[in-house]
């Protein structure tokens, strides 16, 4: 069996690539899987695609990418499946997918966690809403041969183009990285947040809740990002996101949080931040939307928050009491463990393959 991972970006760098499939990888092995990656972007032009301005460079490296697609299609006869990532270009219609599947007769095993068929964009790509062609989404559905999502919301778009689709949750790997357990006795408490910059709308509906603990409570409130999310009127703690440092950084948090948005692309959300905090042992406070309210269990390995009042008193339990948080952490570990790890959804990955 030889399969051939295609992703949009470099290789452990970008979380929905990091939890969706890479970490299987080291498990192929044993199943008698061998497999080639390859990426769209590559690792040294990956800064600059997130930068403002520069389009002619960005121009350059999409044109770069697709080149190397295009000679990676003569190679596809050795393969017995294309295991495809969001997209197989980042911009532009399905037509590499499209060969894949109608010209090379290729079965393709399609996996995405977001809500990727609603246009978005953001301040350094401003019209990448309108390059994507994320109508090639449900294309690209109905031409696999499998559809992987992380979430039942998900899954229910993919449904309306493909019979074959499979739930398999973003997850951690509790041996390898995630293999710690938070100390609650350790100083200095520690509220957190971790994500990406895309992200940060949803942070701003816990900081009035932030703000009020600080004036009642001492406490570092953490954010651990790929840019700081430059907050005003508030203390915080900004750690840039460090794949070597990660979970060093992360176990610094007594308390994790995850505000969201009540958005469909909301909706499309695997409540992975959740599953990184409870992971290593760390309560988290969370919107109940979407796959949090499966995620997390509330009072039990967590809260839910809904409002300001309850961003406040819930928060405020977790701060007045190491004992609560102990016992939040220890619940959530073991869920996480059993459900939400490469150990527990090892085999759901590899089955795709047979």
């Amino acid at each position: 069996m030889k399969v051939l991972f295609l992703a949009p970006y470099p290789k452990y760098i970008t979380p929905s690539q990091r939890f969706r499939f890479e970490h299987y990888i080291p498990e192929l092995e044993k199943f008698k899987i061998s497999y080639t990656y390859k990426t769209f972007v590559a690792e040294k032009d990956y800064d600059h695609i997130f930068k403002t301005g520069n389009g002619i460079k960005k121009t350059l490296i999409m044109l770069k990418g697709m080149v190397k697609r295009i000679f990676l299609l003569f190679t596809l006869a050795e393969y017995n499946y294309v295991y495809i990532h969001r997209e197989a270009a980042p911009f532009g219609p399905p037509v590499l997918e499209w060969l894949i599947a109608r010209v090379w007769k290729k079965k393709i095993i399609y996996d995405f966690d977001d809500a990727i068929w609603i246009p978005l964009s953001s301040a350094a790509n401003p019209i990448s809403a309108k390059i994507k062609c994320t109508w090639k989404i449900a294309k690209i559905c109905t031409w696999s041969s499998i559809v992987t999502t992380g979430n039942q919301f998900l899954a229910d778009y993919a449904l309306q183009y493909n019979k074959d689709v499979r739930i398999i949750p973003t997850v951690v790997d509790t041996e390898r990285t995630h293999n710690k357990i938070k100390n609650q006795e350790d100083k200095p408490l520690t509220i957190g947040w971790t994500g990406t910059f895309t992200n940060f709308i949803n942070l701003s509906i816990a900081i009035p809740a932030i703000k009020s603990l600080h004036a009642k409570y001492p406490f570092e409130f953490l954010i651990i990002a790929d840019k700081n999310p430059g907050l005003e009127n508030i203390n915080y703690t900004f750690i840039k996101w460090n794949k070597e440092t990660e979970m060093d950084d992360l176990i610094k948090m007594n308390i994790g949080i995850m505000p969201l948005l009540k958005t469909d692309v909301q909706l499309g959300k695997c409540a992975f931040k959740a599953i990184q905090y409870m992971s290593l042992g760390i309560p988290s406070v969370v919107t109940p939307f979407g796959v949090n309210c499966e995620v997390v269990n509330n009072g039990a390995d967590g809260f839910w928050a809904d409002n300001d009042t309850e961003w406040f008193n819930t928060l405020e339990q977790l701060i007045t009491s190491n004992e609560l948080r102990s016992k939040m952490g220890k619940e959530a570990k073991a869920k996480i463990i059993n459900r939400y790890s490469v150990i527990a959804t090892v085999n759901s990955f590899t089955d795709l393959f047979k």
